[in-house]
C-alpha cells in the first residue's frame, strides 16, 4: 500500500470517531470530508483544506437561501448546482466542488435550515477537514534519497553521452542507438516532478536546489540533442576530432564535480583559438564537417554558459554542474 493510502485511511477513521465524540451528524459525513482532504504534498494539502473549507461555506450558504425560498425538493438540488458551481469555479475553488456538495447533501438529509444544522454542518467541516490536514503535517515521505539517486543517474547518462560523442569523432562509423538521450528525457521529468513535491513539502526554508538542478540538465539535455545533430554531419576524421573527443572525455569525467570550476571552459576557449589558427578547408567535404565541429563548440559553450548562470540565479544552489 502507497502512504497516502495509509494516510487517507487513518484520517478517515479519526475524523469518523471525532464526529461520533461530538455528536455530529452524520459521522460518516467527516470521514468523506477527511478523504477528500488528504493531498501529496504538505503545501498542496493546506491550500486544498482552504480552498475545500470557503468553497463548502459558500455553498452551505448558497443551499440555504435556495432550500428556504424553494423548499426541500430534488429539482432545487439542480438549481443549487447551477447558481453555486459557476461561482466556485469563477474564484478558482473548483477543488472544493465536491466537498461542498458532500455538505450540501447533508442539509438536503436533514430536510430543514436551522442555526443547529448548520453549526453541524460547519463542525464537520472542520473535523473532516482538520484531520486531513493534520495528518498531511505529520508525516511526508522523504524525498531527499530519491532526488540523490536520480541526479546520480541523470549524470551517468550525461557523462554516457558525452562518451559515446568522443568515440563517434574518433570513429565517425561507430554506431550509437541513443538510449541515454531518451532515458535521459524521461529521468530529468521525473526528478522535476518529485523536485515539485519536494518543495511543496517544506514549508518553511523552503531548498529551491532540486528544482533549479533539473531545470538545468533538462536546458543542457536540450544542447546536448542539438550537438549530437551536428555530431551527425561529422562524416569523416580531421585533425580537428581529436582535441573535440579529448574535450568531452574530459567532460564526461567532470560532469559528476559537485562545483563548476570552470576548467573545461578554459580549455574549451584554448581549442576553439586553435581552431583559428589552423589553415582553411581545401575540399568541400573538409568545410562541412569542420563547420559542423564549430557549431558542437559553440553548442558546447552555450551547456557550460547553463550551469553557470542558474547557480548565480539563485544563492541556495551551490551544487550546480559543469
Amino acid at each position: 500500500m502507497g502512504i497516502r493510502i495509509i494516510k487517507t485511511a487513518l484520517a478517515a477513521i479519526i475524523a469518523i470517531y471525532t464526529a461520533v465524540y461530538l455528536k455530529l451528524d452524520p459521522p460518516l459525513g467527516a470521514g468523506i470530508l477527511a478523504i477528500l482532504g488528504v493531498e501529496v504534498s504538505r503545501m498542496k494539502g493546506l491550500r486544498s483544506a482552504v480552498q475545500r473549507f470557503v468553497a463548502s461555506s459558500l455553498g452551505l450558504f448558497f443551499a440555504s437561501l435556495v432550500f428556504t425560498i424553494f423548499g426541500f425538493h430534488i429539482w432545487v438540488v439542480a438549481l443549487f448546482i447551477m447558481i453555486t458551481f459557476p461561482i466556485l469555479a469563477r474564484f478558482q475553488l473548483k477543488d472544493g466542488i465536491v466537498t461542498s456538495a458532500v455538505i450540501v447533501f447533508q442539509l438536503f438529509a436533514h430536510g430543514e435550515v436551522t442555526v443547529d444544522v448548520l453549526e453541524n454542518e460547519v463542525l464537520l467541516m472542520l473535523v473532516g477537514l482538520g484531520w486531513a490536514t493534520v495528518i498531511n503535517f505529520i508525516y511526508m515521505p522523504k524525498d531527499q534519497h530519491l532526488l540523490e539517486s536520480l541526479k546520480g543517474n541523470v549524470e551517468d547518462l550525461f557523462g554516457a553521452i558525452f562518451t559515446e560523442m568522443a568515440l563517434t569523432l574518433r570513429n565517425p562509423i561507430h554506431i550509437w542507438n541513443g538510449s541515454e538521450l531518451l532515458e535521459g528525457h524521461r529521468i530529468i521529468e521525473e526528478g522535476a516532478r518529485r523536485a515539485v513535491l519536494n518543495k511543496e513539502n517544506r514549508l518553511f526554508g523552503q531548498e529551491h536546489y532540486w528544482s533549479t538542478y533539473f531545470e538545468m540538465r533538462r536546458l543542457q539535455l536540450e544542447i546536448l540533442q542539438a550537438m549530437l545533430e551536428e555530431l551527425a554531419l561529422v562524416y569523416e576524421k580531421l585533425p580537428q576530432n581529436e582535441p573535440l573527443a579529448e574535450l568531452l572525455e574530459l567532460l564526461s569525467g567532470e560532469v559528476k564535480s559537485e562545483v563548476y570550476r570552470g576548467v573545461t571552459e578554459k580549455r574549451l576557449s584554448e581549442l576553439r583559438q586553435m581552431f583559428k589558427a589552423m589553415e582553411l578547408p581545401r575540399t568541400r567535404d573538409e568545410f562541412e564537417v569542420r563547420a559542423a565541429i564549430l557549431k558542437m563548440t559553440l553548442d558546447l559553450e552555450r551547456y557550460l554558459a547553463i550551469a553557470k548562470r542558474l547557480k548565480k540565479r539563485d544563492v541556495m544552489l551551490d551544487k550546480a554542474m559543469p
